[in-house]
């Protein structure tokens, strides 16, 4: 199974205030830069619980027919997706990434900042595409927190919009774990 991200930071690295707020991103005027193309190439969204609670803020289920997993070992409320095929999971990022293998998941998105970390920590994310919207929020969730070791990017392309955002998207050429890999391999997992 792939795994990737897609995801706005502020020029400072931030993903969400420290409340989890994330009114600092554009609502409007903002063109289409990816977003809706790769979520359509994803098979599935996995997400943890604080994302979930942010998504809970909306009032309205965001990802229509998409598959979410939601990632929480206490129980969750899912009923805000009505009828769209919610499941929560729990485990190590390695479990979860077999399930879904064996559930015939091939491409999923990974959301959220401690979901994303840890799934970066155990070598199972092979693309990131990283949004930075033009602003400091100072203080915040970061993206990235500690890692064992490095993990070696490879740029893919970057982008700029007339909105000022810049987006770039990277491989990962070396995991946190250690082993390498091409550019282009696929995880077994």
């Amino acid at each position: 199974m792939r795994a990737s991200v897609f995801i706005a930071t502020s020029v400072d690295g931030f993903i969400a205030r420290p409340n989890g707020a994330i009114d600092w991103l554009p609502h409007e005027n903002v063109e289409e830069h990816g977003f809706t193309e790769f979520f359509d190439s994803v098979d599935a969204l996995v997400m943890g619980r604080g994302t979930f609670e942010t998504v809970l803020g909306f009032g309205k289920w965001p990802y229509g027919q998409k598959r979410v997993i939601v990632l929480s070992s206490r129980p969750l409320d899912l009923s805000i997706a009505g009828d769209a095929p919610v499941q929560q999971m729990s485990g190590e990022p390695r479990d979860i990434v077999a399930r879904l293998s064996e559930q015939g998941v091939k491409h999923a998105y990974i959301d959220g900042g401690v979901t994303i970390q840890r799934f970066l920590r155990a070598g199972l994310i092979q693309r990131l595409i990283i949004t930075k919207i033009p602003v400091l929020i100072g203080k915040g969730i970061p993206l990235f927190g500690d890692l064992n070791e490095d993990v070696q990017l490879q740029q893919v392309a970057t982008r700029a919009y007339p909105s000022g955002l810049v987006q770039t998207e990277y491989t990962i050429t070396q995991r946190a774990d250690g082993s390498s890999r091409s550019s282009s391999a696929v995880s077994p997992l």
